[in-house]
């Protein structure tokens, strides 16, 4: 191919084959930055040259694409070229943007040893006030904070080289900074310094992350110290994202607290942000799993509150749901496909708003089933302990199945367990206990009070609440008492065998107490599919584990690598059989 127009001759100095040329050229300098990269991965001294940028490959192939249509070559320039031309305009040189998360706890370790080195105070031991206006002052301020002079302990230096990294960066290849248990202004703040004190170019999105059931009753007032500050809502240009934590927050105080809260969040952010005349985009952390707030996509999002989609969404998917969702071009159409009908449908048609009544009674049910779920995991003695032998919990800990270490520094108690392995853990034995205890008990109560109607029409017109009751009866189809008393049988003492039978128990009472409300013999019965397809799993997945059971069994009276790799093989099988509870 010869002929070209002006443009692409003047680029190809003269040559023969101009499209070829051009095209050499970018491959050469494509494949020289493939050796750069690699060799910065091997931890060997690269050069510093500058890597290929979207715009370098976007020039170079419009170059050649405008070419081909203006010279009567148009199937050609449509085919695999535009193809390209889309691709790199979509995913540019990054594939995609990364965010960057780390614990607020860590920015207030680095702000403390440095005032403590300034011999201003130590920033940890300020109150929230004294810290804003630290913050507030050095915001303000045009001479730096951090002195070359100071020379910071090992785990400060390493915040501050992540912050190094983040300033590096183009703005394409980064998505946000999410702040990891957010609990006041001062943690957003904090981070919007050292990003500046990095020398970071762009305005990256600091985003608070509220995790825990206190922090998400917090979230209004955090929002609202932050947009009634001048420099910060100046700085956020009218466009504000926050992050609603699903996994910590069912921790802390169960699934069906945590739900209320997280949508009582939801509104209460809404309106701060309506009355600062601020659009919010809300950033979903959910799990895949149900204990997470893991569930079907299209019925997740229209149980949204009203509003909560007019600025779109954002959403994690997990690394177990990933495959599950996107692994095939037609899954990842179709789960694409999903997300964006409930959009249009959230926004198209608004979702109802709860009845003060509707209100008023979740507020029992929230609080009924957080004090329910808390005594049994906070109060009961011997629930840590039974907990570690009746699940696979320490072999979790060993194994090669989480993005990061399965528990926070400080402490070995469920506060510290990171809530994969928690939630992980539970679904391997079969009793999946944090994706139901304490919401059957608070509903119970309720048809005791005499709200028996109340809860069937609240399950009949509020997508939120009849979303809740639909998970729980998931849960309970995919749990099994007996499978779980094997575990117990194979791996618990005897002294703390009746607190397994006293949970199983509770989960046949649930049952019964949901299945009142629905006013259904079996569970599931509106979705007999889904039924049927648990029933088929199971087929597979009982004997694993009863595998699993005899294979942990002696892995911790005689540890052994070959056995370990067996058990890994199970939990594989297992979670793939129980999907969004596993």
């Amino acid at each position: 191919m010869t002929v070209c127009d002006a443009p692409l001759a003047a680029a190809a100095q003269g040559s023969h084959e101009p499209y070829r040329s051009v095209l050499r050229a970018l491959r050469e300098r494509l494949k020289a930055d493939l050796e750069a990269i690699e060799a910065a991965l091997a931890g060997a001294p690269g050069d510093e040259r500058v890597l290929l940028t979207q715009d370098d490959i976007w020039q170079t192939l419009a170059l050649c694409y405008h070419s081909l249509q203006a010279c009567g070559m148009q199937v050609i320039a449509d085919g695999a070229l535009l193809d390209l031309l889309r691709r790199a305009r979509c995913f540019g040189v990054h594939l995609v943007r990364h965010d960057v998360r780390q614990d607020s706890a860590r920015h207030t370790e680095v702000l403390s040893e440095l005032t403590t080195w300034l011999e201003l105070g130590d920033y940890a031991a300020w109150d929230e006030d004294a810290r804003c206006a630290f913050l507030r002052q050095e915001l303000a301020s045009r001479r730096p904070l951090l002195s070359p002079r100071w020379a910071p302990g090992e785990a400060v230096a390493e915040v501050l080289a992540t912050f190094a990294v983040v300033a590096r960066q183009p703005p394409e290849a980064l998505g946000a900074y999410v702040i990891s248990m957010a609990r006041q202004a001062s943690d957003v703040l904090a981070v919007h310094l050292l990003l500046r004190e990095a020398g970071c170019p762009f305005d990256l999105p600091v985003v608070p992350l509220f995790e825990t059931l206190d922090d998400l009753y917090r979230a209004r007032e955090v929002v609202s110290a932050l947009l009634a500050d001048p420099w910060y809502r100046g700085h956020v240009q009218g466009q504000l994202m926050v992050m609603i934590g699903y996994s910590d927050s069912a921790k802390d105080a169960g699934v069906l607290a945590a739900a209320w809260a997280q949508y009582r969040a939801q509104e209460e952010l809404l309106g701060v942000c309506a009355a600062h005349g601020v659009r919010l985009t809300l950033f979903h952390g959910r799990g895949g799993t149900i204990g997470r707030g893991g569930a079907p996509a299209q019925v997740a999002l229209l149980s949204q509150p009203p509003g909560s989609l007019e600025q779109g969404l954002r959403v994690t998917e997990q690394g177990e749901m990933i495959r599950t969702k996107l692994g095939w071009t037609s899954l990842a159409v179709k789960t694409l496909a999903l997300y964006t009908s409930a959009i249009c449908r959230a926004n198209l048609q608004t979702p109802p708003a709860p009845q003060q009544g509707w209100r008023d009674l979740m507020e029992e049910l929230a609080a009924g089933s957080c004090a329910e779920y808390r005594r049994v995991i906070r109060e009961e003695p011997d629930f840590i302990e039974y907990f570690r032998h009746a699940t696979p919990e320490q072999e979790l800990a060993g194994l090669p199945l989480g993005s990061r270490p399965a528990r926070r520094r400080g402490g070995d108690g469920i506060e510290s367990l990171r809530a994969i392995p928690w939630i992980f853990a539970w679904s391997q034995n079969r009793l999946m206990l944090p994706a139901w205890l304490g919401a059957g008990a608070a509903l119970q109560s309720a048809l005791a009070a005499g709200h028996a109607e109340r809860l069937r029409d609240m399950a009949a017109s509020w997508p939120f609440f009849a979303t809740r009751l639909s998970m729980l009866e998931m849960v309970y189809a995919k749990a099994d008492s007996g499978l779980s008393a094997h575990y117990d049988a194979s791996l618990v003492p005897a002294e703390l065998r009746p607190l397994g039978q006293a949970l199983r128990a509770s989960l046949q009472r649930d049952v019964a107490t949901v299945l009142e409300i629905s006013g259904s013999e079996t569970l599931l019965a509106d979705s007999p599919w889904i039924r049927e397809s648990i029933q088929l799993r199971n087929i597979y997945t009982d004997p694993l584990n009863v595998l699993q059971a005899e294979l942990l069994q002696r892995q911790r009276k005689a540890p052994q690598n070959v056995l370990e790799q067996a058990i890994m093989v199970t939990f594989a099988g297992i979670a793939a059989g129980m999907r969004n509870t596993g």
